[in-house]
């Protein structure tokens, strides 16, 4: 039986597998055996949940292979199975938490606007609270004043601490009072947000090092995750979005937000896939609780997953 966090997670993508299995189920009404036909369609149905081309081409070849060897039927336990193994496996089998650099850890989030990240940076502040650790956050993105204000709306409804400044600060002398607080009193997480806008790149890679820069300077090592925030919902959109944040700051993993609200969950496989970087969490609805550790066997199985016969 899964559990919170985990049955979250399942639950999610509600929307994708529901679209995914029962394209499968009416493929597999009409084509009997392992056809190409049959094959050519799975590619089909993965890349209409933006799986990505390559990866369901992947996908699609280990299925023929692997049901040939196994000398299993193409029938809907043996597809679904396999397509769960593979999917997990390419995405890395298990979930693992960062280990916490610091004290304290620094985690640098960054996103465009309108993906969801401060919402994110709350959820991953309870995530982090949850388990012992006494969180900061710091209202950084001080381009947009409903950032700030929304971050400290967000800080007072979860229980963490939060710096800021007045609207136009400096992000950099945001992020040195937020470590020098955490130092002083004894944080164990500080989260930096960090503007959304892409549209002047140069500005915004010269803001993120000045940032990183400060912090390293507080903290040895820090920041010691920066993580893209990137919203289910845009589908291949995403890959472009964290392709052009690479470019400006080294990414350490993705955090997807409102993977709940899309029937393109197969997302997933093409973020990870195309960008080598580990999808690390995943908002799983609207609540502050909504968030989890992104698995990928759950996740693969929540993707694939056969409706149980009912009583």
């Amino acid at each position: 039986m899964v559990f919170g966090a985990l049955r979250k997670l399942r639950d999610s993508l509600g929307k994708t597998r529901g679209e995914v299995m029962g394209r499968i189920q009416a493929a597999l009404r009409r084509e009997v055996y392992l056809t190409d036909e049959f094959l050519e369609e799975v590619e089909e149905i993965l890349i209409a949940a933006d799986v990505g081309v390559d990866a369901s081409v992947e996908l699609a070849e280990s299925l023929r292979r692997r049901l040939k060897q196994e000398k299993a039927q193409a029938d809907l336990a043996e597809v679904t199975r396999v397509l769960r193994e593979d999917v997990a496996a390419m995405l890395g089998g298990e979930e693992a938490e960062p280990e916490l650099g610091g004290p304290p850890h620094v985690i640098l989030m960054v996103g465009v606007n309108g993906v969801g990240k401060t919402t994110s940076i709350a959820k991953l502040a309870r995530f982090h609270k949850d388990r012992g650790r006494k969180v900061l956050l710091a209202a950084a993105d001080t381009f947009r004043a409903a950032a700030v204000e929304q971050l400290v709306s967000w800080a007072d409804r979860v229980g963490v601490d939060v710096v800021r400044q007045g609207m136009g600060s400096d992000p950099a002398a945001v992020a040195f009072d937020a470590l020098a607080a955490a130092r002083a009193r004894g944080h164990d997480v500080v989260i930096v947000d960090t503007a959304g806008r892409l549209q002047n790149k140069e500005g915004l890679m010269r803001e993120l090092e000045k940032i990183a820069r400060v912090c390293g300077r507080q903290v040895d090592g820090a920041p010691h995750e920066t993580i893209l925030c990137l919203d289910a919902n845009t589908g291949q959109n995403g890959i472009t979005q964290a392709k052009e944040f690479s470019a400006v700051v080294p990414i350490d993993a993705i955090l997807l937000s409102k993977l709940d609200g899309t029937a393109k969950g197969g997302v997933v496989v093409a973020i990870a896939r195309s960008l080598q970087l580990p999808v690390r969490y995943v908002g799983t609805g609207e609540g502050v609780d909504d968030f989890a550790l992104f698995s990928p066997r759950e996740f693969a199985e929540g993707l694939f997953q056969m409706e149980e016969p009912s009583d």
